[in-house]
């Protein structure tokens, strides 16, 4: 008998849908049907890959509404923001598919009369995709579209919060004419996921989470001789140089705090603003928060929805509660947000001054709508405080200088580095971390890369 899992809306605290964990059985026919699809598929022309994917993806689009409404009740994100991750999808497979022929077109060397010799990217086999709630449409295309563009098959393991997108994403693929067994989901516990990782057939896993959790995949992993792309935690700085246009840095870093109420892997957490403009910043940066609208999500005005259970709710309280402890100062009137009347996942927005790198707000990582602001005299100085941190995934700089937004980049450790924006991947940048926050890159060519492995051809013709 197959166990069930419920999946908890945060809109109402409500179970919204009932899904059955895959049994001992259906994993080991995931994995048999995954390897013969794959076997066939890698022999199928690219051109003809392509309009596969393609078809996947407007597919997907035909059911926005759909997917938006359930994405909106199973992780709480306003109605009004949902279809963009849909979009977004799109715009990442459409890149991904376009660069796919130069990405994994052969390294060809000419120089040896009598001698053909190249490289070739071959596909590794059967993908696993372990996949989060926060975006799950979004960081499955990262490794899905990819993978199958270059002769893999995809195995996804969604989020138990999150379960109904991969259903979309199935019945897209049927849709799109993709063979049998190319793509599939299994519903799964931590145990059995542990245990998938370690199956013969699995030749690569793709997985965005906690750092901690991160070190299970390597752990479980270990002496397979496979790889992993860990996308990991973050605690992402911003920088206001005196020099910045101080209305838009106000506005786009107040979305890059608190857009899908702060759990956005690349959302900024931390934001260190120079002595010069610092108090103009606070008041305004304070002004716009205010502005927010929390509520149910569904609700089309509603700009702020809940969290995704109540215990990130907690860890928020607990990173506001100990940074006023220490000396901080709240700058928001969280009852005029009225949050516990909405229920137990829903949480105000937090502005916090007078922090420092004691605090755990400031080291680590809140996932939540929550930032702690801090004054600073010089570039260096923050460049310093941005590189005091077990996280590396994306930083930005405010400013109206070029030169000193790529002179003060080339010394702060992260993947990406912005000049005067933030939380967002194009989908042309290899999208990667250094430190905690991972390994491994998605997106761009050299997405390519870990989805593929080399193999060289050396033909003596005479």
């Amino acid at each position: 008998m197959s166990r069930i899992f419920t999946v908890t809306s945060p809109v109402d605290g409500t179970t919204y849908a009932e899904c059955a964990y895959a049994a001992t059985a259906d994993i080991a026919g995931a994995l048999h049907s995954s390897a013969a699809a794959q076997a066939q598929w890698q022999r199928v022309p690219l051109a003809e890959r392509a309009e596969r994917c393609l078809g996947l993806v407007y597919a997907l689009l035909a059911q926005l509404d759909r997917c938006s409404e359930e994405l909106s009740w199973q992780m709480g994100r306003p109605i009004r923001y949902t279809p963009g991750e849909l979009n977004g999808f799109a715009e990442r497979a459409h890149y991904m598919i376009s660069v796919a022929e130069s990405a994994l077109q052969d390294l060809v060397f000419d120089d040896q009369p009598g001698s053909q010799r190249f490289i070739r990217r071959v596909p590794l086999g059967v993908v696993l995709a372990i996949v989060p709630w926060n975006y799950p449409y979004l960081t499955a295309v990262n490794t899905l579209i990819p993978a199958l563009m270059a002769g893999n098959s995809v195995i996804m393991k969604p989020s138990s919060q999150t379960p109904l997108t991969a259903e979309r994403i199935a019945d897209a693929a049927v849709t799109a004419g993709m063979p049998p067994g190319l793509f599939q989901y299994l519903y799964l516990d931590h145990d059995a996921t542990d245990r998938l990782m370690q199956a013969t057939e699995i030749a690569y896993v793709a997985f965005t989470g906690s750092s901690r959790a991160g070190r299970d995949v390597e752990k479980h992993i270990a002496g397979r001789f496979i790889d992993a792309g860990l996308e990991l935690g973050g605690k992402d700085p911003a920088y206001v140089r005196a020099d910045a246009a101080l209305e838009s840095s106000v506005e786009d870093l107040v979305d890059g705090v608190y857009f899908n109420s702060g759990q956005s892997c690349c959302g900024i957490e931390r934001i260190y603003v120079h002595e010069d403009i610092y108090q103009d910043f606070v008041e305004r940066f304070v002004a716009v928060v205010q502005q927010y609208t929390l509520g149910n999500p569904l609700r089309p005005d509603t700009t702020l929805g809940p969290m995704v259970n109540p215990k990130a709710v907690a860890l928020i309280h607990r990173h506001i509660d100990d940074a006023v402890t220490r000396g901080a100062k709240t700058l928001i009137d969280a009852e005029a947000f009225d949050a516990k009347s909405l229920g137990p996942a829903y949480c105000a927005p937090q502005v916090l001054t007078g922090v420092n790198h004691t605090m755990q707000v400031m080291q680590q990582e809140s996932f939540g709508p929550v930032v702690g602001i801090m004054p600073v005299t010089s570039d260096q100085q923050a460049i310093e405080l941005m590189n005091d941190s077990e996280y590396g995934l994306t930083a930005s700089v405010w400013t109206s200088d070029s030169e000193a937004a790529l002179h003060i980049g080339e010394q702060v450790r992260c993947g990406t580095w912005f000049m005067n924006r933030c939380d967002y991947l194009d989908p042309a940048l290899a999208w990667t971390g250094m430190k905690h926050s991972g390994k491994g890159c998605t997106l761009s060519r050299l997405g390519y890369e870990k989805l593929t492995r080399p193999r060289s051809f050396h033909l003596r013709i005479s």
